[in-house]
C-alpha cells in the first residue's frame, strides 16, 4: 500500500505556468495549490507578470517595505528580494505554510525563471483564465518595472 503512494507521488509532472500578462497574486495562488498537490512547478517569463492597482502606490509600498531591517544591525535581515523571479517565488512563499514540512517539500519543487530556459520552450506553457489581465495593459505595473523601481540591475 505504501509503496503504490510513493510511486504515484513520484509520477506527478512538470507544470511549465507561463506569468506573461497574467496578475501575479492570482497566479501565485494557482501555483500554490499545484505545489502543495505535489506537482512540480516551473513559471516562466517572471518578469512580465503583472501587479494590479496604482502604479506610484505599487512601487511606494516596495521602496517603504525595503525599509524594514533589524534595529541592532541590518546585516542581519531581513532581506528583501529585488529581481523579478526572487519576488515571485517570495509571493509564493507567503501562501505555502512553508514551516511545516509539506510547504517545505512544496516550496522545493518550484521554479522561477526569467525569459524561457532552453530545456522548457519546447514543453506546453499552462495559463490560468483567471488571473489574465481584463483591461488594456496601461493599468497594470509590470514586476519587472518594480524591480527596476526598488534597485535590479536588469538585462
Amino acid at each position: 500500500m505504501a509503496e503504490q503512494k510513493t510511486v504515484q507521488k513520484q509520477q506527478k509532472t512538470i507544470v511549465v505556468v507561463d506569468a506573461t500578462n497574467c496578475i501575479a497574486g492570482r497566479m501565485c495562488s494557482h501555483v500554490s495549490k499545484l505545489l502543495l498537490q505535489g506537482n512540480r512547478v516551473a513559471i516562466v517569463n517572471a518578469e512580465k507578470a503583472m501587479l494590479s492597482g496604482n502604479r506610484y502606490k505599487t512601487i511606494d509600498s516596495y521602496k517603504e517595505h525595503l525599509g524594514i531591517n533589524s534595529v541592532t544591525n541590518p546585516i542581519h535581515g531581513p532581506f528583501h528580494p529585488r529581481r523579478p523571479d526572487t519576488i515571485l517565488s517570495k509571493m509564493v512563499r507567503g501562501m505555502v505554510p512553508k514551516r511545516k514540512p509539506d510547504g517545505i517539500s512544496a516550496f522545493k519543487r518550484l521554479r522561477v525563471y526569467m525569459g524561457v530556459p532552453e530545456g522548457m520552450k519546447s514543453a506546453k506553457m499552462e495559463s490560468f483564465d483567471d488571473s489574465k489581465i481584463t483591461k488594456p495593459e496601461s493599468y497594470y505595473i509590470s514586476i519587472a518595472e518594480v524591480a527596476k523601481q526598488i534597485g535590479w540591475k536588469g538585462e
